[in-house]
């Protein structure tokens, strides 16, 4: 049987047998408010089966789906490709269909057992997309078919911090997702026998996942599911950061450490925020074309100076930038960031990931003298609210997604996906899991 992908636009040519009894259906062009049927019965009608949009299966709601995942089973060695369980969603959870993720330096540093959240063995991966499977008791706001992004900050409306306008930060269910659990307090993943953790909230390296009904974020179908899922961190934070958590302001000069997807995504913000110079810092000179066309107007490379680089951005500029932002996750770079900031107004924003224990230091007196030092997380966006905006802005070209993707693989290249990171040969590397 085949359908048209117009839910309000059926077409579909079959017999279905039944014993001795068939039915032809033969049905043209009819919108559901005009359904009308033609037919040539032979015994009792037989009703053809509903339609369903592409990527769901009625027939798994309620049961245990087992499916391909990449399982971390300890830190600092490759992911393991696996058949993994699934159990059905519980009250306001939701069970997705992936279709692709991304491979983020987030889910690297993870695996690397530099996280002191990191647990194992674990299903790593927060940027994805996919379509709803089923849905647990209580989920008002998705239904199987719908097209989905999930979120590693959610957004439950109902607590102070979703509530007041300064912060994303919902702590509805920060406890559990942080001890990689859903908000009951147990995993809906095993494998081998073994209680498999979720990560972020959202374990996006699996066929299939589970997430709290606040942890998602439903986006205009026609969505193509393997660019759209990089708006699920990457390019969301960095761009964010520029426009929600600096506030960028028209004619000033932006300076932005680590050209990476993050990087990138910032200086994608500050352009359109109306900055009038941004420079990229890097120490790979291969990144610097490509920061050019996102907005860079300018490039640094640390390696070509034997000043510090703050010193070397503070004569560049005049007494300073206006705005910098640190992409890396390094303490030593994010201390340079800051004072690279004009004295009395500079602000810096601290976006990468420092590893375990390490602590940020600077002189006082750089504070004292007006500058500031804040950090942001998914780049200031109320997430649920936010997400499907950024894909609108994507599908009418207002955004840029698809020029982060330099790398597509199958899922079970997962590992490749790691190692071209690592070596700084790809901004994103997105997995496929089959066709959406």
């Amino acid at each position: 049987m085949k359908f048209s992908h117009n839910p309000d636009l059926l077409l579909f040519d079959n017999f279905h047998r039944r014993d001795d009894v068939v039915v032809s259906l033969n049905v043209l062009a009819c919108d559901w408010s005009r359904f009308e049927v033609r037919t040539s019965v032979q015994g009792p009608f037989v009703a053809p089966p509903p339609f369903r949009p592409e990527g769901t299966n009625m027939e798994t709601a309620g049961k245990v789906i087992k499916c391909k995942a990449a399982v971390a089973w300890e830190p600092g060695k490759p992911l393991s490709i696996e058949e993994v369980e699934v159990a059905p969603p519980k009250a306001h959870e939701v069970r997705i269909k992936l279709f692709a993720t991304g491979v983020c330096h987030t889910d690297a540093y993870t695996l690397s057992g530099s996280d002191p959240e990191g647990l194992f063995p674990v299903i790593l991966g927060h940027e994805g997309a996919g379509t709803v499977e089923s849905v647990g008791e209580g989920v008002t706001s998705f239904k199987p078919g719908d097209t989905v992004i999930p979120l590693y900050v959610p957004q439950c409306g109902e607590c102070k911090f979703c509530k007041n306008p300064k912060t994303n930060l919902c702590q509805k269910i920060r406890v559990t997702q942080g001890q990689g659990l859903l908000p009951d307090k147990t995993s809906r993943f095993t494998c081998k026998g073994k209680q498999i953790f979720h990560f972020m909230g959202t374990s996006t390296f699996s066929e299939y996942t589970v997430v709290a009904d606040i942890s998602l974020a439903k986006v205009n179908e026609k969505a193509p599911l393997d660019k759209v899922c990089l708006l699920g961190c990457g390019i969301s934070t960095g761009y964010g950061a520029a426009l929600n958590t600096a506030k960028v302001e028209p004619g000033s000069t932006c300076a932005v450490f680590g050209l990476g997807a993050v990087g990138l995504a910032a200086i994608m913000g500050c352009k359109v925020a109306g900055a009038n110079r941004i420079i990229g810092v890097d120490i790979n000179p291969e990144k610097f074309e490509r920061a050019k066309e996102f907005g860079a107007t300018e490039f640094v490379n640390p390696k070509d100076h034997s000043k510090p680089i703050q010193e070397v951005l503070v004569e560049m500029t005049d007494g300073g930038v206006d705005y910098s932002f640190e992409c890396i996750g390094n303490v030593q770079i994010m201390r340079a960031a800051l004072e690279a900031c004009h004295k009395g107004w500079g602000q810096s924003v601290i976006i990468g990931v420092a590893g375990a224990g390490q602590e940020i230091s600077t002189r006082p007196f750089q504070l004292v003298t007006g500058r500031v030092w804040k950090g942001t997380a998914f780049g200031g966006w109320k997430s649920v609210e936010s997400v499907p905006r950024l894909v609108e802005d994507y599908m009418n070209k207002k955004l840029k997604v698809d020029e982060f993707v330099t790398h597509t693989l199958p899922f079970d290249q997962i590992n490749e996906g790691f190692e071209l990171m690592h070596a700084g040969k790809s901004i994103r590397t997105v997995l496929t899991f089959g066709s959406a």
